[in-house]
């Protein structure tokens, strides 16, 4: 059976870098655990999941077309150190190593690269399996894609995103759009926390349905107000999933 695993690189590049930084003073120490760790961490993903298929998405675009619709795209987020991201190539040669192909791209973020990959397959009832913390990619759970957070081992899976958020998958684009999303950059409407975007949702359903209704109380009255804005955030937050990838899956083949 084919089964794809994405590992989001950075993602977990960065998180295991910040563990290292905390246990080891010198720079080297710290890059070659950093190395080490990443290593140990995708063998123990391969054998876990058995792909078929694998590949590890590095984030290549720094500025793509969310930053020129909104110039704040990620403005706050602290740099990758540049120690770390000169010793990206090495970690790149480590995936290569255990046979996982490392994808980027100069005008695409990663995230969207990931949701093609993802969303491609799930159109033809293959199995996708995200490595990821990124709730983000929450937005493309089915039952064909799944998102694994390996740090604290767990899945999140749609009963997570109920119980988070009180909404249905399909509506946390939505819902993003109306709270924004403050590590991005993204502002929401103003005034709509996350209890007044649940309650909104479970409500009307969509945030087209929301701005179509004909009432007149104080939260629908704000999101109308801000329309624009809450239009603006949700085109920011929703992955983009029909990238031309130029390469066929069988290049992603996993060979031992």
């Amino acid at each position: 059976m084919m089964q794809l695993l994405i590992i989001d690189a950075l993602n977990l590049i960065r998180r295991i870098y910040a563990v290292q930084t905390s246990q080891h003073q010198d720079e080297v120490s710290q890059l070659a655990t950093t190395r080490t760790a990443v290593e140990q961490v995708a063998q123990k993903l391969l054998n876990q999941f058995t792909p078929s298929h694998v590949v590890a998405v590095f984030d290549g675009a720094p500025k793509g077309f969310r930053h020129r619709l909104h110039p704040d795209y990620k403005a706050g987020r602290p740099p990758m150190p540049d120690q770390l991201a000169a010793h990206l190539e090495q970690l790149q040669q480590s995936f290569w190593q255990l046979g996982i192909d490392a994808l980027l791209s100069d005008t695409d973020e990663a995230d969207d690269l990931i949701a093609t990959l993802a969303n491609t397959l799930a159109a033809h009832q293959r199995q996708v399996t995200i490595v990821s913390t990124d709730k983000g990619f929450c937005q493309l759970l089915n039952p064909w894609v799944r998102l694994w957070d390996h740090f604290n081992q767990r899945w999140l899976d749609a009963d997570h995103v109920q119980q988070r958020y009180g909404l249905a998958v399909e509506q946390l684009v939505d819902y993003w759009a109306l709270t924004g999303v403050s590590g991005s950059g993204i502002k929401g409407v103003p005034g709509i926390g996350p209890k007044r975007a649940q309650a909104l949702l479970q409500h009307h359903g969509s945030l087209d349905q929301l701005l179509a209704a004909r009432v007149e109380k104080r939260d629908e009255q704000r999101v109308r107000q801000h329309a624009s804005q809450a239009l603006l955030a949700r085109q920011l937050v929703k992955l983009v999933d029909d990238i031309e990838l130029g390469f066929n899956l069988k290049d992603l083949r996993y060979r031992r």
